[in-house]
């Protein structure tokens, strides 16, 4: 009988947190200051990359930063024999939609979006709804971030027994 080797470890995870923590160490002090080999730190970069538990490398933007203050979620009822990626398509064009996510429960997709005020709000869901595939669409506007996205505690979880 054999095990399945466990995707990542503790070390892989005091990894992820130093390069969260600050992205721009580099692999030769993120070794030094974990206390492994350059080889052993950058070989651990790779399998998490080649696993896909690592998905990117590039800087996290903030929306508010960019002149985006307003969040907002869009649930979308599509349109029966519309297809959903076509629809995906179609918001995938439109800047300020963020994210994406075809839905089980009311509705079809969720939709995050942006914008720059709420009266600007409803420039985007005017494109938004400019999809003959879209029927029709709630919207529910943010007013606090509580908590941000974030994956670094499920890797923690991960490991831990």
């Amino acid at each position: 009988m054999s095990t399945l080797e466990p995707l990542m470890d503790v070390l892989d995870v005091r990894l992820l947190e130093l390069f969260t923590q600050q992205p721009r160490i580099g692999v030769l002090e993120a070794s030094r200051r974990l206390g492994v080999a350059r080889g052993t730190a950058q070989a651990r970069l790779e399998k998490l990359v080649a696993s896909g538990v690592v998905t990117d490398w590039g800087p996290n933007l903030s929306p508010e930063a960019l002149g985006f203050p307003v969040t907002a979620f869009l649930t979308l009822e599509i349109r029966q024999g519309a297809g959903h990626d076509t629809v995906a398509a179609h918001l995938a064009a439109i800047p300020e939609v963020l994210e994406a996510y075809t839905i089980t429960g009311t509705g079809d997709m969720w939709a995050r979006v942006v914008a720059r005020s709420n009266t600007d709000l409803q420039r985007v869901i005017d494109q938004v709804l400019a999809d003959p595939g879209i029927d029709r669409s709630t919207t529910v506007i943010a007013l606090a971030d509580q908590i941000r996205h974030r994956v670094l505690p499920l890797a923690r979880a991960a490991v831990t027994p």
